[in-house]
């Protein structure tokens, strides 16, 4: 009985939670169509959110890329299948591990930081401070960070995606000695442009989640100090979860 009374628990608390977000998630939604819109807000999420973002998106997919290219050269040189790699390389890329490693990127480093500062925000009252000034902190504070999310995480995914080709291309051709004329020739013959829009699709849902999940935990944070430390992880957590999750889901229904 304590089991299924502790296990009734997190059900319902997930279940308000789930609630919770759906609903700012419309008053979001719904706040983007009424004017005005804070465009100088929105521009400062975007570099707070993409071009700081950028150094450690643009290490991590040039080692992806050629991490990747050095696996499957070793794999397809079994088969004699060496001048696969870049197309290996570029599907892996613009299909999965653009979009999702740039989205646990931007969750670890971006969405903590939205969580740690609307955080912030509630327990100085700063939040309750807006309200009595009649203005809606979701219009002010929310809606500019899910744009922004919806906006740059694409963006984002098309660098990671270009410079991971590069590193697949730098590691196939100079260290292994494959034809660059044959990588490039591949990589185009098969690759689709399908296979590029999906991954920003799924890019596009990611920026979404990650700005949506971190602003709700800050929101929604109480008891001070360590209650903030809370929500930051809760934020990367939970968005790092719904990422992976529904990386699932996306790439069974786009791909089938």
């Amino acid at each position: 009985m304590k089991f299924i009374e502790i296990l009734g628990k997190y059900i319902i608390r997930f279940t308000e939670e789930l609630g919770r977000i759906l609903i700012l998630l419309c008053s979001t939604v719904k706040l983007i169509f009424v004017p005005p819109l804070d465009m100088r807000g929105i521009l400062k999420q975007i570099v707070e959110i993409g071009i700081k973002s950028l150094p450690v998106v643009l290490i991590t997919a040039v080692f992806t890329g050629m991490v990747m290219a050095l696996q499957t050269y070793t794999g397809f040189k079994r088969f004699n299948a060496e001048t696969m790699v870049g197309f290996a390389v570029a599907l892996s890329m613009t299909r999965e591990l653009g979009p999702v490693l740039t989205g646990l990127i931007v969750a670890g480093r971006a969405g903590a930081a939205m969580a740690a500062e609307l955080g912030t925000m509630r327990v100085t009252e700063q939040i309750d401070a807006l309200e009595t000034l009649a203005t809606n902190p979701v219009k002010y504070l929310i809606v500019p960070r899910f744009i922004s999310g919806l906006i740059v995480i694409p963006f984002l995914v098309v660098i990671t995606d270009i410079v991971g080709i590069l590193g697949g291309y730098s590691v196939t051709v100079g260290l292994f000695g494959t034809s660059s004329a044959t990588y490039w020739r591949r990589t185009w013959d098969y690759i689709k442009l399908e296979d590029i829009y999906y991954g920003l699709i799924k890019a596009c849902f990611f920026g979404g989640c990650i700005a949506l999940i971190s602003c709700y935990k800050g929101f929604y944070s109480e008891g001070g100090a360590e209650g903030v430390g809370k929500s930051t992880t809760g934020a990367v957590v939970v968005s790092s979860m719904t990422i992976l999750i529904s990386d699932y889901f996306l790439s069974a229904w786009m791909f089938k």
